[in-house]
């Protein structure tokens, strides 16, 4: 089986590699960023595909998707679905 998302799944996780890593610089360019907790407490996690991961706010429900950094941990771009 061939999965078509994995091409551009690598080339946004080479550029978010490529960007500044630290909360400030993320931040800046993308608006709220969330550590591990802070995004436990805020959404629900329903599944991920690096860099993407599916969730459902706890506030009003809603779905969307956050992107995320491997090391350090951060999770931001919040886009409703």
């Amino acid at each position: 089986m061939v999965d078509e998302t994995e091409a551009p799944r690598r080339e946004r996780l080479a550029e978010i590699n490529s960007e500044a890593k630290d909360r400030a610089s993320l931040e800046a360019k993308y608006g709220q960023v969330y550590t591990t907790a802070e995004m436990e407490d805020a959404f629900e996690a329903l599944g991920f595909m690096a860099p993407y991961l599916v969730v459902r706010r706890k506030s009003d429900g809603k779905k969307g998707s956050l992107e995320f950094t491997h090391s350090p941990r951060f999770y931001f771009n919040w886009q409703e679905k």
